[in-house]
Parts: structure tokens; C-alpha cells; sequence
């Protein structure tokens, strides 16, 4: 009896269950239309501008500006291809308030940098110009209302300034060339075959760029920027009504052309049959296979109902993406890497397309399982348990979200209003959107997430495509006929339903004996407490409101792979991948992924040249798994020798042909000859041999070395927590970590750039394109105060390429430099330049970059280049003092370097401090050492550089 009333019991608990879902549920009629976020402002002119407008105050005393068309390439006309792209690069030339230059100079006067702060992109459907703007001084939102006011309708268009940028928009294209876009631009018109997209790259053609006549980039600018086609965002620090103001202000005298060309959207025609393409190039690296279904019109997100349909939608993608992943974890598995979608560069539709990438593999062998993979979903659908844990997953991801409401960066809401006037994607706010989660996603059932598959499952019509490296001695390559074949084959053959595997739901199978905090060390300056632990290991924490559901945590100690001889030297370059790809404690990686479900959290081992550690993130619910996860990493990493065949296979698969790739085999040759050919120098170019080398039990070995003893290490915890709550799961799950008191060093190998001064080139690839990288180096004692004015002589040099070399001598898109003094493996410091360009402008770029270099010595920088790059600094030293990253950055970069803390929390006093001749003093040291100058040609150049040549290799 008193068992039938248990089971009586539990019957009406899960009816109760049901029916408090359905409650919920029907709490939500499907039919109500999504609401829009009472927090964001939205409006319309007269002449049809909307704008956007949000007061948010993360960052404090700045504004994220946008000006969005609803133009791109595919309203170009057939002689203006390019155009749309180009008309968005001729916003920075020059505007009615603006001379050419002027808005880029007036930016970063205020702090904005160009191109990682300031920037623009054109799409086929939208063109999209990003203005963050800091508010501090006044005036300085005013004018940066006025310059995207002169980017809508006040862009100048003079002849030489539009004849100039042809070059800049050409070195552009020049840097997208190569095997990847020669077999782009043959797949693409057959993936939109018989719509206007297969015709509209943004890029362009680039015999139009070099030709076209300046009335037709003026034709385009008048037709389609025109108010009823754009909107401006505003989301910042600001008030509703200044804001609104500031908007009709700038934008109401806007107006729309007397008879305005019609915003047509392209159609894209379903495939009338199937097609294959297999399509080769001599340098491509691996191949790829892709299955595509026809697109079909998807209608925006308007209701209830249609928000559950996309829950549902996602669910299936990720679920797929899950088991794509699975195979790859096989041993001898068909492909390296597998992903599946809804998605279209087409405004207005979406296709099921698939992918997978078999390297060097059998590309036959690669799309069976692909395809198959894709009919047992077809046939037989998810299982319960994968569909729990994608809405644990789905879940957790809005909870973190809406938990750290209050404090998400304004450039994130800027994103979803541009997407709400672009193509009407709902922004109901957060809030809204977790309280729908909590209420849908319990409901949705089985049958409703594997019904996805009928909107594409009867389809017949399919465009399948391989790509790859010409064929191989050992590979015989498919023809079309074999493509289509195999998707054929797979429809009619056995297939049996996904097997799902019981996975366990606790991480540790016996309990830490916990050890104690047995010091405590306050830190006013830098706002922390550090704890001594019993077994040794010293813990630093920083309890912060950054985020309200964020917790990251760092380790670090002296180590690292220099600690490994040349017998080990790829058991350590890969110890850590090898590692990752076999699981932790009784878990493989998808049984890990499995026993994660709904939780937010990560940990990783960190294992660079003169140090052992870890990285960690957390959600404030999941911090005593990422404790339990990190204890697992040191006492209970796991082997698993298919795992690590299926990891050897895989990357001996990926990097097979990577010398092919011309850039990668300069690179390689590049670094090996900078290094004199020492056999302990770092790996760059991974090479398919090196996987060979890797031993199975000498990875678990130093794995056992590195992190089953924990003496020395620092750990260090920033986020939302609090002292009280995070102080037991450090004696727990940290101090019973085993430590012997072992001394850690860090090893100096004695790897060092060649000295003296040699340029050479190498004739490699087909394109017409160049690249420059140059190494200046040397040893000098190391200090902090010679790191920020080399960092700084890189800045100033990186704002003068772009006048220089960009604007005047028209020789590179984009390019600069990287300055680093280093306290270990030895002081040292390097200097380093990269400039992508066209063959012919090699001489003239290597003499005007070092006649750059030779006036900072001479004569250091203007002031006004070196205050521009202080403003930028200390605006982005206001975001990084509120991001629990940085801060783990910093302090466990005291903890392995040691150093001066006050720098970092007063950094502004020592920004300010910097002069000149500081940057003329780093100049000094950077360019009185080694120079180490290689050029990349492409393999039929002749001649022009004077230096030592290498044909091939």
C-alpha cells in the first residue's frame, strides 16, 4: 500500500508539473505581436529617418553613434559594381565640414581610433557606418553628430579624391586574393544562380573600380543615401531628449529625391535541379563539401508564436551542430570539422546548408557521413535527453544575459536596433525575452523540434559542391556525378537512430579533503586580498560589480615549454590540444559537453613558452563546478588512445598541404631563417609531421608534471562574487590540490633572432600581391617605463603608415606595427611591421617606412601624433578598468614579472608624463639592433628588390 501511494505521489507531482508548464504557457497568447523595449526610443522624421535611441550608461562618458542604410551592393547598377563599397570609403575623404583627412584627425584627437574604434562596412543589403564618440569634453558629441550628418548627405566627391582612393579600394580586393576567392568567385554564382546576388559582390569588379566614370559613384550616392532608406542610433550616455534633439537637429533637413528610384529587394529562385561543382585550385590547403538546400522566404519575427518557431529552429541547429561535432571526436573520423545552418547572404530567405572540411581526407568519406548525418535526422529526429539539454543550454544562456541586465556595453544594444531596422528582428529587451524562455521552452516538445526537417526533407533539388587542392597521388578525387550520387545513396540507405549514451551528472567521483587559508594580505591600492593556502598556493581575488553574472579566474607560474628539451618539443607545443581532445577525469569531450548542459562555465589549461596555468569563466551559479573542474585538470586528466589517434589524424589532415598556401609557406621560411634554423624555436606553420612526433604517454607525462603539482601557483579571481562565498570553494577544491614545494623556474632556451642585418624574398604564389613583414630585435635590460614609450613609438608609426602609405603613396589598405619589451625568457625587445601591398610598390613602401623610422630617431614625433595616441589610450584604459578580463590579465602579469602596480591604477599620471623625446628614445633602441627585412613576391616577379632571393621551398 504504501508503495502504490508513492507512485500515486509521483504521478501527481509530474501532473501538477504538466500543468504548471501549460499554465505558463498559456499565460502567452501566440498570437500577440512582440513588444518593443519601453528602454529604447524609436522614431521617425518627417522625411522618413528613424532613429534608435537608448541611455545606457556602461561605459560612462561616451556615445556609440551609427549611421545604417538600408543600400548595399545589390542595388548597384551593372556599371557601378563596387561602388556601394567605395562610396562608404569616400565618407572619410572629405564631407562639407570635413576636408579629406579632417574627420579621421578630429577622431582620434578625441580618443577614437581608426579602424578598431572608427570604421565602416558595406554589405549587400546594408551599409553601416560606426562612430563611438567620448563624451568628456564638451562640444565633442555635437560634432560627431555633425559628421555623420555629413557622411548621409554631405560627402564632397571631388575627382581627385575619388581617383585617389581607386588604389586604396584595389589593394582592398588585392588582399582577399588567393585559392579561397578564386574558388569562391566560380562556386558563388552557382549557389544564386538566376538571382541578382550571384552578381553583387560589395568588393566589386575591379576593372569597374579602375575605370568606372566619377559621375556613376555620384549617381550612386544620390540615389539610394537618402533619409527614407537609413536610421541613427544612438545608445550612451546621454539623455532621451538631448539626444532626440541632437537627431532632428542634424537629420530633419535631410530630404528624399524628387522621384526616388524604388528600393527593390532581390528574388532568389529555388534550383530547378540538382547540381554539383567540384572545383580545384593548386593552392588550397584541404578540402571542403557542402550540401545546400533551395532558399526559401523567411518572414521576421512578428508574434509570440513566431519567437517560439525560432526557439525551436535554434534548438535543432545547435542539436545537429552537436552531433556533427561528435564524429569529429571519433577515431579515423570522416571529417575535421562539421556545421550545419540556417542562413543566406540573401535579404529575406534562408537555406539548410551543411558543411564539412576533410583536410587532405577521403572528401568521399566525408560528405556520406555528412549526409547521413543529416538523413537520420531526417528520419528518425533528437532524442529527449539531447532536446533537454539544448534547452538547459538555451536557458542559461538568457539567464546570464538577463542577470547581468544593467550592465551589458552599449555597443550590444546598438547591434539589435540596426537588426531591427535592417530586417526587423525583434528587441522586446531582455527581460521579456527570459520571461518567454522560462515559459516556452519547457513546452516545446519532441515532435515539434524534428518537424524543422520538413522544410527541407522533400526537397529534390539540391546544389552540393567540393573544393580543394588539385588532385593528389594518393587521392582520386569525386566528379559531379559522385557528389550528387552519394546525397542519393544516403536517402535510400540503412541508417540507424542516434544512439544516446548515459552520461554521469556529478564531475567528481570522491570528495576533496578540503585544506585552509592560513594568511590574508590586504591590498588597498589595487583593491585586492590575497590568501596563502595550506598546500602553498598563493590566491589573489578581486571582487568586482563589472558584471552582475561574471566570474573569471586565472592561474600562472614560471614554466612553460621552455622547460622541454628538443626530444619533447612537440609533446609540449601540443600537450595541452592533445589533452583537451581526450577529456578530464571519467568525461570525453562530448560526455563533458553532456554533463555541462545548462551550465555556464569553462576551464582551460594555459601552457605558453615560460609559463604553466589555467583560464577559467564562470556564471555565479556554476563557480563551484569551474572549482571542480579545475581540481579535475590537476589531479585526474584523462587518457584515451582513440581520442588521441582521431586528434593526430585530424590535424595531420588539416596542415598536410598548408605549404601551398603562399602566405603560410613565406611565413614558415620567414621564421625559420629569422631563427637561424634553431631546431627549439617556436612553431608558427604547424606542419602535418609534427603530429607524428607526439607521443601518447609522454603528453600525459608532462600534462602530470606541469598540473599534478600545483607549488608555486598563483590564482587569481575577478567578478562577481563575494569573499565569504568563494573563500570555502578556494579551500576545498585549491588547497587539496597536491603541491610539493617543488621550485619552478623560468628556462631560457637561448633562442634568438639572427643578428646583423639581412633582407631576402621569396617567390611564392600566383596572385599579383606582396607582403613586408620586417623584425627589428636586440637585448636591453628590462623596465616598464621603455615598455610604454615603445608601444607608444609603435602607436604614432601606426597613425603616420596610414597618412603615409594609405593616403599619399596609395600602397596598402591597411598594415602597421607591433612594439614588445620583454622581461622574459631575457630582456629583450622587437619592433615589428607587416604591409600587405602590390609588388610594385615594394621598393617605394620599404624606403618610406624606413625613412619613418629614421625621423622618429632624428627628431621623435609631432606632439599632436603622440597626443592623439595618449587620448586613445586613456579612453581605452576606462573600459579595460571595468572588465574583470583585464584585471586578471594585469594582476597575474605582477605575479609571474613582477612590477609596479600603481602603474596600472594610475596609468593616466604616466600617459600623460610621456613626451616626445621618450618616443624618440624608444626609437633609438628599437632601430639601432638586428634588421631582419623579408619580402613575399609572387613567383613570376622579376627583379626590383636587391636582396638575397629564394625561389621556392
Amino acid at each position: 500500500m504504501m508503495y502504490s501511494l508513492r507512485v500515486g505521489t509521483r504521478w501527481l507531482l509530474l501532473l501538477v508539473g504538466i500543468l504548471s508548464i501549460e499554465y505558463a504557457t498559456a499565460q502567452l497568447n501566440m498570437e500577440s505581436k512582440l513588444p518593443v523595449d519601453a528602454k529604447v526610443k524609436i522614431g521617425k522624421l518627417e522625411n522618413g529617418l528613424t532613429y534608435y535611441i537608448r541611455q545606457n550608461k556602461k561605459p560612462e562618458q561616451k556615445v556609440e553613434l551609427r549611421l545604417v542604410l538600408n543600400a548595399g551592393s545589390i542595388l548597384e547598377d551593372d556599371d557601378q559594381q563596387g561602388l556601394a563599397h567605395m562610396a562608404e570609403h569616400m565618407a572619410f575623404n572629405g564631407t562639407t565640414h570635413f576636408k579629406k583627412n579632417d574627420i579621421v584627425s578630429f577622431l582620434q584627437d578625441i580618443g577614437v581610433g581608426f579602424g578598431n574604434d572608427l570604421n565602416a562596412y558595406t554589405g549587400f543589403d546594408e551599409t553601416v557606418y560606426i562612430l563611438p564618440i567620448p563624451t568628456d569634453k564638451p562640444g565633442n558629441l555635437d560634432k560627431g553628430f555633425q559628421v555623420l550628418e555629413d557622411w548621409a548627405h554631405n560627402v564632397t566627391y571631388l575627382d581627385d579624391d575619388i581617383n585617389g582612393e581607386r588604389a586604396i579600394i584595389l589593394e582592398e580586393s588585392r588582399l582577399g586574393k588567393g585559392a579561397n576567392e578564386r574558388i569562391f568567385r566560380k562556386i558563388y554564382p552557382q549557389l544564386f544562380e538566376g538571382s541578382k546576388y550571384a552578381k553583387r559582390l560589395p568588393i566589386g569588379v575591379d576593372s569597374i573600380i579602375k575605370n568606372f566614370p566619377v559621375n556613376n559613384i555620384r549617381r550612386y550616392y544620390k540615389d539610394w543615401y537618402r533619409p527614407d532608406l537609413m536610421a541613427v542610433v544612438v545608445v550612451g550616455d546621454i539623455e532621451l531628449a538631448k539626444a532626440e534633439a541632437m537627431v532632428k537637429k542634424h537629420f530633419s533637413r535631410l530630404t528624399n529625391p524628387a522621384n526616388a528610384r524604388k528600393r527593390e529587394y532581390a528574388d532568389v529562385p529555388p534550383y530547378t535541379s540538382s547540381q554539383a561543382m567540384v572545383v580545384t585550385d593548386k593552392e588550397a590547403t584541404g578540402y571542403q563539401v557542402a550540401i545546400n538546400y533551395p532558399a526559401i522566404k523567411k518572414s521576421p519575427a512578428v508574434t509570440i508564436g513566431d519567437y517560439r518557431k525560432d526557439l525551436i529552429e535554434q534548438m535543432y541547429v545547435s542539436m545537429l551542430n552537436e552531433r556533427l561535432q561528435e564524429l569529429t571526436q571519433k577515431e579515423n573520423p570522416p571529417f575535421i570539422y562539421g556545421a550545419a545552418d540556417f542562413d543566406s547572404y540573401a535579404r529575406g530567405y534562408q537555406s539548410f546548408n551543411a558543411m564539412a572540411a576533410a583536410g587532405t581526407g577521403d572528401i568521399q568519406k566525408a560528405l556520406n557521413a555528412l549526409a547521413e548525418e543529416i538523413e537520420r535526422v531526417k528520419r528518425f529526429g533528437f532524442t529527449a535527453d539531447e532536446l533537454q539539454r539544448a534547452k538547459k543550454t538555451m536557458l542559461a544562456h538568457y539567464e546570464t544575459a538577463f542577470n547581468n541586465r544593467g550592465k551589458t556595453e552599449s555597443a550590444d544594444y546598438v547591434e539589435e536596433y540596426m537588426n531591427n531596422f535592417l530586417v526587423q528582428e525583434p528587441i522586446p529587451g531582455i527581460e521579456k525575452e527570459f520571461e518567454y524562455a522560462k515559459a516556452l521552452l519547457p513546452a516545446i516538445k519532441l515532435d515539434e523540434v524534428n518537424a524543422v526537417s520538413n522544410a527541407f526533407k522533400d526537397q529534390k533539388n539540391l546544389f552540393v559542391y567540393m573544393s580543394g587542392p588539385e588532385s593528389m597521388d594518393t587521392t582520386a578525387l569525386p566528379s559531379e556525378k559522385d557528389l550528387l550520387a552519394i546525397i542519393d545513396a544516403r536517402a535510400k540507405a540503412d541508417i540507424k537512430p542516434y544512439e544516446e549514451k548515459a552520461v554521469a551528472t556529478t564531475l567528481l567521483s570522491k570528495e576533496p579533503k578540503a585544506g585552509k587559508v592560513i594568511a590574508v594580505t590586504k591590498y588597498p591600492l589595487l583593491g585586492t586580498t590575497d590568501y596563502k593556502l595550506s598546500n602553498g598556493v598563493t590566491v589573489t581575488l578581486k571582487p568586482t560589480d563589472f558584471k552582475n553574472d561574471q566570474i573569471i579566474m586565472g592561474a600562472t607560474r614560471p614554466g612553460g615549454k621552455n622547460s622541454y628539451g628538443l626530444a619533447d618539443k612537440y609533446n609540449a607545443e601540443y600537450m595541452t590540444a592533445v589533452t583537451g581532445a581526450m577529456g578530464v577525469g571519467g568525461f570525453s569531450p562530448t560526455d563533458l559537453s553532456k554533463a555541462l548542459a545548462g551550465k555556464t562555465v569553462n576551464v582551460a589549461p594555459v601552457f605558453t613558452t615560460i609559463s604553466d596555468g589555467f583560464h577559467g569563466t564562470s556564471s555565479v551559479k556554476d563557480l563551484e563546478t569551474m572549482f571542480q573542474l579545475t581540481y579535475l585538470q590537476c589531479t585526474a586528466p584523462r587518457g584515451d588512445t582513440a581520442l588521441f589517434r582521431a586528434f593526430v589524424q585530424r590535424n595531420k589532415l588539416q596542415f598536410a598541404k598548408i605549404s601551398a598556401n603562399p602566405q603560410a609557406a613565406f611565413v614558415d621560411t620567414l621564421y625559420k631563417t629569422l631563427f637561424g634554423n634553431n631546431p627549439l624555436a617556436q612553431v608558427i606553420v604547424p606542419n602535418s609531421a609534427y603530429f607524428d612526433m607526439i607521443s601518447y604517454d609522454r603528453v600525459l607525462a608532462i600534462h602530470k608534471e606541469r598540473y599534478g603539482d600545483v607549488s608555486g601557483m598563483h590564482f587569481v579571481f575577478a567578478g562577481s562574487f563575494k569573499e565569504s562565498e568563494i573563500k570555502p570553494l578556494i579551500e576545498k577544491y585549491i588547497a587539496s590540490l597536491p603541491a610539493t614545494g617543488k621550485k619552478f623556474t623560468i628556462v631560457d632556451n637561448k633562442v634568438r633572432p639572427i643578428s646583423g642585418k639581412k633582407t631576402f624574398v621569396v617567390n611564392k604564389g600566383k596572385e599579383d600581391k606582396s607582403l613586408i613583414l620586417a623584425f627589428y630585435s636586440g637585448e636591453t635590460p628590462y623596465n616598464e617605463d621603455m615598455e610604454l614609450k615603445a608601444q607608444a613609438l609603435s602607436e604614432v608609426l601606426n597613425i603616420r603608415i596610414i597618412e603615409e602609405l594609405r593616403e599619399k603613396i596609395q600602397g596598402i589598405y591597411g598594415g602597421g606595427t607591433s612594439a614588445d619589451v620583454g622581461k622574459y625568457p631575457y630582456p629583450n625587445y622587437n619592433f615589428v611591421v607587416q604591409l600587405p601591398c602590390g609588388p610594385e610598390k615594394v621598393d617605394t613602401l620599404v624606403k618610406a617606412i624606413k625613412k619613418e623610422f629614421s625621423d622618429m630617431v632624428a627628431k621623435g614625433p609631432d606632439t599632436t601624433y603622440l597626443n592623439k595616441v595618449k587620448k586613445q589610450w586613456l579612453e581605452q584604459h576606462k573600459l579595460n578598468v571595468k572588465d574583470n578580463g583585464f584585471w586578471v590579465e594585469r594582476l597575474l602579469q605582477y605575479k609571474l614579472q613582477g612590477g609596479n602596480p600603481d602603474r596600472f591604477v594610475h596609468y593616466e599620471k604616466y600617459v600623460k608624463m610621456l613626451t616626445p623625446k621618450d618616443v624618440q628614445q624608444a626609437a633609438k633602441l628599437m632601430f639601432d639592433g638586428n634588421e631582419f627585412v623579408a619580402i613575399q613576391m609572387p613567383e613570376n616577379a622579376k627583379g626590383g628588390t636587391g636582396a638575397e632571393s629564394k625561389k621556392g621551398f
